[in-house]
């Protein structure tokens, strides 16, 4: 899938026009000339050598244009019409801006985005100071990405007095005082006021080009030099630091998490809450305040190289402003970012008097060291060499089947997918590629014999794309298993990374890396996973809205196409046990409770999420209220994935720390009804196979 690298959604609830400014306005960003070079350079790649080469011309110049505002103001929010007009009047000439290494374009329209912002940051204050009235029968739109901008400052000054309406009924309904709400909201504007003040030139040029990148195909992508190396850790899930996960917290910068084995956590010297004042380098090195500092520049202070020394000022987390600090040394040393890595579970599920073990293995991401790999590292870390370990283990356990869980796994390396695939499928092809040139390209895995030759499920979701798609189609093409779910996403384009400064000869980094696809995934029976994606054996309730969520959304993605079959010999065939599977689980879930409030819960929330409005009433919001809460009185805990909990109207930065985290733990230990579902149609494929056996 796609990574983000644009304006992130902090500014997607702000409200539209700049009001009478009584704070200073924010810096004037300018483009630096290394990036314009590298949009010249990445236009050459993408106009060349792209799966689908599209000409950098008036056409695409204003598809650039459009996408470039919406990144900002996806909403509808903040802009007015007058805006958006002076915007459009240069669509035309961002292609030869590009050419000529002019970004003046995206960098004036930036400006007044940080206006704007600071402007309705200023409003919205200002509307604290009074009272609202909420017998009035009014409501707010929440879907407005299509909506007009507004024609007037009058408007836009209606638009956002109802959204911080909104938010303070929110806060109301909750029970809390006038006085803590105005606090509150006083202090989330405030925060994003801020933050109009911290961007910097990298920020405007890194969503300039995502808006040039995916206005070519929707998986293009751009990453400047510190966003490359952040797409090279994720791939890796290794980085050199403290091992630490930080938040920012109330104008701090607070260890939010630590990570089990790493410096903080061995050194005891930390605990969760406390809070980082300032960061020094090596043992003497001068201590620099952090306060105020963003949080991606802090955290690359206190990386480093392995075995050196970190010093943190730190605020510990049961003083107060005025307590005292403390000054600890850390030494950096290699962090395994396991949350990422494939983990195992065993869960039994009853099968008439016997009870059968269903081992799962979830796989959030298919990673790969690269560098360790290419370097001859016996011990690089990899999805496939991970996951085949933790299939000896289930066999150690003797378990019944293997589910494979890839809900919201986006994909990886195209690599470690094939190698997974072997484990499962044993030496064959797993999927074809079709270039720019139209040739064909088998990729096999060479595996003798599979590490699990056992029943095997594979659970997706509207999530699972690109390398999970490749294993979750395999699978299915050579009757290996059951595939459960929802339909995958449909990404079934292939990516290379080219690195601009390689290409250009530089010796340091500044250019940064272009993600351009150039070629397209084919499964071995001929079809393609491209927009299609995989369709379950036995589908399961979505919580997914496939109008905005995978490749059909994409108003540029590439068509579903088919090739010849690759030269393929099926492992199995659950055709027949197929519908024996359905009747079962149709059966199951027709009588289990939990599985019925799930679907519940789904209906309630596409039917909200079609309203698209929410009434500003208070009496009205009591009212649904009410409903909703005599619909879930029997429930005590988050079913499946949805959320069942009272809204407390707070972002998360704004719950005290154990709060959130205790939240996030109820929500990690609720009981996953699609998980145990899936676990039981492979414990019947278990019986099935068993008894044709």
């Amino acid at each position: 899938m796609r990574i983000h690298y644009g304006m992130l959604g902090v500014f997607l609830v702000l409200g539209p026009f700049a009001y009478a400014l009584e704070v200073e306005s924010p810096p004037v960003l300018a483009p630096l000339q290394q990036q314009a070079q590298a949009a010249r350079l990445s236009a050459k790649f993408l106009t060349r050598f792209a799966y689908k080469p599209v000409p950098l011309d008036d056409a695409l110049s204003a598809k650039i244009m459009t996408r470039f505002i919406k990144s900002l103001d996806p909403d509808r929010v903040l802009f007015l019409q007058a805006d958006i007009d002076t915007f459009m009047a240069d669509s035309a000439k961002i292609d030869d801006a590009i050419k000529r290494e002019d970004l003046r374009i995206p960098f004036s329209i930036f400006n007044v985005y940080e206006q704007r912002i600071v402007g309705r940051m200023q409003y919205a204050r200002n509307l604290l100071k009074h009272d609202f009235d909420f017998s009035v029968q009014e409501a707010y739109s929440l879907l407005r990405d299509e909506a007009p901008w507004p024609q007037s400052e009058g408007e836009s000054d209606d638009l956002w007095r109802k959204h911080v309406k909104g938010d303070w009924l929110r806060l109301k309904l909750t029970g809390k005082a006038d006085a803590v709400i105005r606090d509150t909201l006083d202090k989330r504007y405030e925060n994003s006021l801020k933050r109009a003040f911290e961007y910097k030139s990298d920020d405007v040029f890194q969503s300039f080009m995502g808006a040039y990148t995916t206005s070519v195909d929707p998986h293009t992508d751009y990453f400047g030099p510190k966003a490359a190396a952040e797409f090279d850790i994720s791939m890796k899930l290794s980085l050199v630091g403290i091992g630490a996960v930080l938040q920012e917290r109330d104008d701090y910068t607070t260890i939010r998490e630590l990570v089990p084995g790493g410096p903080a956590q061995l050194s005891s010297k930390l605990a969760v809450g406390d809070r980082i004042t300032g960061v020094g380098q090596g043992e003497s090195g001068a201590i620099k305040e952090v306060l105020g500092m963003r949080l991606d520049e802090i955290v690359q202070m206190i990386r480093g190289e392995k075995d050196s020394v970190v010093r943190l000022d730190i605020l510990p987390v049961d003083a107060g402003p005025d307590g005292s600090h403390r000054l600890i040394s850390l030494t950096r040393d290699k962090i395994s970012l396991e949350k990422q890595a494939a983990r195992k579970s065993i869960l039994s599920v009853k099968d008439g008097d016997a009870t059968r073990k269903i081992g799962v293995i979830t796989l959030p991401v298919f990673y790969e060291d690269f560098e360790a790999r290419r370097k001859g590292d016996r011990n690089y870390k990899s999805a496939s060499r991970d996951v085949a370990k933790l299939l000896g283990e289930l066999k150690q356990a003797d378990v019944d089947g293997v589910l494979v869980d890839l809900r919201n796994n986006g994909g990886g390396s195209l690599t470690e997918a094939i190698d997974l695939t072997g484990l499962f499928v044993g030496k064959g092809p797993v999927v074809q590629q079709r270039g720019a040139d139209g040739k064909i390209k088998i990729e096999r895995d060479d595996l003798p014999t599979p590490a699990w030759k056992g029943p095997v499920g594979v659970l997706i979701n509207r999530g699972s794309a690109s390398a999970s798609e490749i294993f979750a189609a395999a699978i299915q093409d050579y009757g290996r298993g059951v595939i459960v779910g929802e339909p995958s996403f449909g990404k079934g384009t292939v990516q290379t990374v080219v690195n601009l400064d390689r290409a250009a000869n530089n010796r340091k980094p500044k250019f940064g890396e272009l993600k351009l696809t150039v070629a397209q995934f084919f499964r071995v029976n001929g079809g393609t996973t491209q927009l299609r994606g995989v369709t379950p054996d036995i589908i399961l309730a979505s919580l997914s809205d496939p109008k905005g969520f995978g490749e059909a959304s994409y108003d540029n993605a590439l068509p579903w196409t088919q090739i010849k079959p690759a030269n393929y010999t099926p492992a199995g065939n659950l055709a027949a046990l197929l519908p024996q599977l359905q009747s079962r689980h149709d059966a199951r879930v027709r009588n289990d409770r939990d599985f019925k409030r799930f679907v519940e819960d789904i209906a309630e929330l596409k039917a909200q999420r079609e309203k698209g409005v929410v009434s500003l009433n208070l009496t009205q919001r009591r009212i649904e209220l009410a409903a909703q809460a005599t619909r879930l009185k029997a429930r005590t805990q988050i079913n499946g994935g949805v959320d069942l909990g009272e809204d407390d109207g707070l972002q998360a930065n704004e719950r005290s720390l154990s709060a959130d985290i205790a939240i996030e733990n109820a929500r990690r230990n609720a009981k996953d009804v699609l998980l145990n579902e899936a676990a039981a149609i492979l414990a019947d494929e278990a019986d099935l196979q068993e008894h044709v056996q």
